[in-house]
């Protein structure tokens, strides 16, 4: 490839494909995931940066070397090793006696950090250490959040975004109900945030929809929240604009409601319902001859005036 003016042009068609796969999409792939542990770590760290990319698989990278860097003193490594593999997201797992058993997610936009956010593992149980069949490798898992903190504090809201950006996988246009079969359960409670995996057992109820049971099958982490870098808001509003190309076109005189039904407004002119033709029955049609005999009869049942003279 050479470059003109800032510009990289092919020489090849092995390369020409490979700028064609880096160039802006109308839909983006799937965003992939870095995972990499800092030059100090401890068994912990290493097994738990494991668990979560089985989690993450195939959409993550994990890099086995240690990297000396950190990413909220010096960010520029993980820019290079982003666009090195084409990567938006980030964990980095470190442990010294300041802050022990450290996580940092984080996510890249253009190329450069957006948001990190560093998490301390406080308790943890590995994949291997709960006894239960897990799920294939690439299931979709459904995200759900509990805890007031998600939804009131700027910190909490920002780390439910990272992680539904983290673990949410593909874009799939419909899903069957035999792939809902991975939960990620995440708590926010006095401070804590509790991460659970579970599997979703489809029991026998007796009738058509059936009963659901949770079988956890790990891991299991009790993170705390420590330091946070977040990008501004004029930033991160940038990051979430769409093309123009995207965005559903209005239409006019349809709505739509919460649920997701569809509404139409008709405009119609003022009708005569005088002149409006409706169904003719036979039970309703007048006979011949009936409309004098009525006629008749209404003269005899009228009462009779008697006559005054003066």
């Amino acid at each position: 490839m050479t470059q003109l003016g800032g510009v990289l042009k092919p020489k090849t068609k092995r390369s020409k494909r490979f700028l064609e796969s880096r160039s802006p999409k109308l839909t983006e792939d799937v965003k992939s995931a870095m995972i990499m542990k800092g030059g100090n770590t401890s068994q912990t760290i290493t097994q738990a940066l494991k668990d979560i990319y089985s989690l993450k698989k195939p959409n993550a990278v994990l890099y086995k070397k240690k990297n000396i860097t950190r990413p909220f003193e010096d960010s520029t490594s993980l820019e290079f090793f982003s666009k090195k593999t084409d990567c938006s997201l980030f964990l980095f797992g470190s442990h010294n006696k300041k802050r022990p058993n450290n996580l940092i997610f984080g996510r890249l936009f253009d190329f450069h950090v957006l948001d990190m956010i560093e998490l301390g593992i406080e308790k943890y149980v590995s994949l291997s250490e709960i006894k239960a069949s897990k799920c294939p490798e690439g299931t979709k898992p459904m995200l759900v959040f509990a805890g007031e903190a998600f939804d009131t504090e700027n910190d909490h809201k920002r780390l439910k975004s990272l992680l539904i950006d983290f673990f949410r996988g593909p874009t799939v246009p419909a899903v069957r109900l035999a792939g809902l079969e991975h939960v990620l359960h995440f708590t926010a409670l006095d401070g804590k945030i509790y991460l659970r995996s579970y599997r979703c057992l489809l029991k026998k109820s007796g009738c058509r929809t059936p009963r659901i049971e949770l079988e956890e099958i790990g891991p299991s982490f009790d993170f705390v929240l420590r330091r946070t870098h977040l990008a501004s808001d004029d930033l991160y509003k940038l990051a979430h604009r769409q093309p123009k190309a995207l965005k559903p076109k209005k239409k006019k005189n349809i709505s739509t409601d919460a649920f997701g039904t569809k509404f139409g407004r008709v405009h119609m002119q003022k009708q005569d319902l005088s002149k409006l033709q409706t169904r003719k029955m036979k039970g309703l049609r007048k006979r011949k001859g009936q409309g004098q005999e009525v006629a008749e009869e209404q003269d005899t049942q009228a009462p009779k005036v008697a006559k005054v003279e003066s």
